[in-house]
């Protein structure tokens, strides 16, 4: 085997050559690689005694995309186009062997070869769109002349992944092989030249985008669909535009406005904040001072204490990820009631097509239930999850701390009580932890871990492990009420309810919060959440709009009429005149003066307050990193993934900018509006949130 570069290598094996590529952890098209491939290509095709190229890779992958170190810096040659010519346009088969993942550019690879053969557990895509990107580098161009302009869509606008028993039968693989790759592949390239099949590059095949010539409603029906699908997103629809240059301009000419896209989008806010995002939840499992290497405690085994909502989502996230769990309920009828909607849940997933009948009762074999805390002695993790009562909770750790083994975490699901005063109710808080879980738990990304005062290393590190393995996006946070992502929200809900006083009608704020990117506006969340949650009928005195919707039987979306109406089995919100009359009665009784709102007013009072809270929250080290504050928020309060979460968007508009239009408030409407000090300290410096350093 000879030595082309650092990370590529080239075997001589009678007529046939491997070109194998050796890149961990993911064989990414580094410049070196890009190197090695030139290179290695130009030989074989020197090499008279060589008559065809297999191109293959060492480790768990293929080739499985660009190497994301480089974005940004300045390019290195040989570039992606000039490598894949040289793959393209020599005169002898160049054959892709792939195995694990193809994806982005190393599925645009294997496009530039003139076979393709693949493992079984094989997997094709372009990723790119979740990025904020398009293919920079053909695939847009010639995927579908492989696949179909149908099908290049879906993939290229959705970025999932196909198998390669869908890339066999789509056409995207020629072969799929049984065994060894590399000897099948070697095997694949005889056979090639044996049976004397023609060099046919994908990029002369037109056959399949030919047909789709004069149907632009093919397009715009696509396009459609993703403003539905994907509202607000750039690149999805650049997608679709790029797809519709494969079909009616030439390849060089697809070529260089596939390219004019990427750089169009690469430029864009909505690709930095996406690409931000990608690193920023990679970033948060770094703690400074719980090292990678802090010994953990192995799961084998979950208790749940309650059965209702969270504590079923919870019991549910553990048995996607194969872990044994047994649920403590009060009762043998509630307990019933909990396991029975676990069942439901994942009989209406299986009705879609995402699970088989196996998968369900293999899950549900792993929920157990118990009435009694006495079936908690063997877990090692325990999750408290009953609704929100601090004497309760520390009723049930007293009792749970003398059954539980001695090296067992004890969790609350609590969001927002202090961790450190349940912990008092335990005689190792050292041992005890926050798992702050989203409804519903076994849909939501982010599970905000709380350290208490004595939490120990171990446990963080323990929990943090746990969090990834049930498919969580784990975000360490300190203790205070409501932690980082409820202590923010309840600042943009002040600010929304003083605005509806003062005029602008819940469905103005609403679309305002919609519009700019959130999947429901603030008031619409209340009507699902429910109006009567927290809400007390004995003890209201009618001291908000929202107790007095309560009062009025207006409960949310579950009676039909709370902030909105509804009409019977409809979600869809319509704006009610008595909610309105009710909101101005209250103003005038609190002698407050009602005038026009402008969305610009509503925007900038519902994300300033949170930004100047996430400076807080940053000042009092209870979140890391400005970035764990945009992850908790993207992750787990519907934030738009394209404007980056809070602290990044923060900096897009311009930290003085934001600090200024504060001062100003505060002068005009007191120091609810005084700018925290890290505010001020950055505006002030002319610096941003991605310059704070601990």
């Amino acid at each position: 085997m000879t030595k082309i570069t650092d990370v590529v290598y080239l075997e001589k094996q009678g007529e046939i050559a491997t070109l194998l590529i050796d890149n961990p952890p993911v064989n990414a098209l580094s410049v070196g690689v890009r190197k090695g491939m030139v290179e290695g290509v130009k030989a074989v095709m020197a090499d008279d005694s060589i008559k065809a190229l297999v191109i293959a890779c060492a480790g768990k992958t293929f080739i499985a995309g660009a190497d994301i170190t480089e974005f940004g810096k300045p390019p290195q040659e040989p570039g992606l186009e000039s490598t894949f010519s040289s793959i393209e346009n020599g005169q002898k088969p160049v054959i892709a062997a792939i195995h694990g993942t193809a994806l982005g550019g190393g599925l645009e690879t294997s496009l530039v070869c003139h076979f393709r053969v693949a493992v079984p557990s094989a997997r094709f895509g372009l990723p790119e769109v979740h990025l904020g990107l398009l293919p920079g580098a053909g695939g847009t161009q010639r995927l579908p002349l492989v696949v179909g302009v149908e099908k290049a869509i879906q993939m290229i606008a959705t970025g999932k992944q196909i198998s390669a028993k869908d890339a066999l039968q789509e056409g995207l693989i020629d072969e799929i092989i049984e065994g060894d790759l590399l000897t099948g592949a070697v095997a694949f390239a005889q056979k090639v030249l044996a049976e004397k099949r023609p060099l046919r590059k994908i990029s002369d095949r037109r056959e399949k985008v030919d047909a789709f010539k004069g149907k632009p409603e093919v397009f715009a029906e696509a396009r459609k669909s993703f403003a539905k699908s994907k509202r607000g997103f750039e690149a999805p629809q650049l997608c679709i535009d790029a797809v519709e240059f494969a079909v009616y301009l030439p390849i060089e000419e697809g070529l260089k406005r596939e390219k004019e896209l990427f750089a169009k989008l690469k430029m864009g806010s909505q690709s930095a904040a996406q690409r931000y995002m990608f690193f920023a939840e990679r970033e948060v499992t770094k703690i400074p001072d719980v090292p990678a290497d802090t010994p953990q405690t192995t799961i084998n085994k979950v208790g749940i204490v309650g059965s209702g909502t969270m504590g079923g989502g919870i019991a549910m996230s553990c048995a996607n990820a194969g872990i044994p769990v047994i649920i403590a309920e009060v009762n043998q009828q509630l307990l019933d009631k909990g396991l029975a909607i676990c069942r439901k849940n994942y009989e209406n997933t299986a009705a879609k097509g995402r699970l088989t009948k196996e998968d369900v009762e293999k899950r549900m074999s792993l929920i157990k239930g118990t009435v009694t805390f006495d079936d908690m002695a063997d877990v090692d993790l325990v999750i408290e999850a009953v609704y929100e009562n601090m004497d309760l909770k520390k009723e049930i750790f007293g009792k749970l701390d003398k059954i539980c083994k001695p090296e067992a975490i004890l969790a609350s699901n609590t969001s927002g009580l202090n961790i450190d005063e349940i912990a008092k109710a335990v005689s190792r808080p050292e041992a005890f932890i926050g798992l702050h879980f989203f409804s519903p738990a076994n849909v939501m990304r982010l599970l905000e871990i709380v350290r208490g005062a004595k939490t120990s290393k171990t446990v963080i590190a323990t929990s943090m492990a746990f969090g990834k393995r049930i498919q969580k996006v784990p975000v360490l946070v300190g203790v205070c009420q409501g932690f980082v992502g409820n202590r923010m929200l309840k600042e943009r809900f002040r600010e929304n309810n003083k605005l509806v006083l003062e005029g602008a009608m819940p469905q103005q704020i609403d679309k305002v919060m919609y519009d700019f990117g959130f999947p429901m506006g603030p008031f619409a969340m209340n009507d699902m959440a429910g109006l009567d949650l927290g809400w007390n009928k004995a003890t209201s005195k009618g001291a908000t709009v929202k107790d007095r919707l309560c009062e009025a039987g207006r409960l949310g979306l579950k009676n039909g009429a709370g902030f909105y109406d509804y009409k019977p089995g409809s979600r869809v919100p319509i704006p009610s005149p008595l909610v309105e009359k009710v909101i101005k009665d209250f103003a005038a009784e609190n002698n407050i003066s009602q005038r026009v709102v402008t969305d610009e007013e509503i925007l900038l009072k519902s994300l300033y307050p949170m930004i100047n809270e996430g400076a807080k929250i940053l000042e009092e080290g209870i979140a890391i990193r400005p970035s764990d504050i945009d992850v908790i928020w993207v992750t787990g309060y519907g934030w738009p993934i394209y404007r980056g979460g809070p602290m990044f968007y923060a900096d897009l508009v311009g930290v003085k900018k934001i600090y200024d239009e504060m001062v100003a408030l505060q002068e005009k409407e007191g120091d609810i509006w005084k700018p925290a000090p890290l505010l001020e300290k950055l505006a002030k410096e002319g610096k941003g949130f991605k310059d704070f350093r601990r």
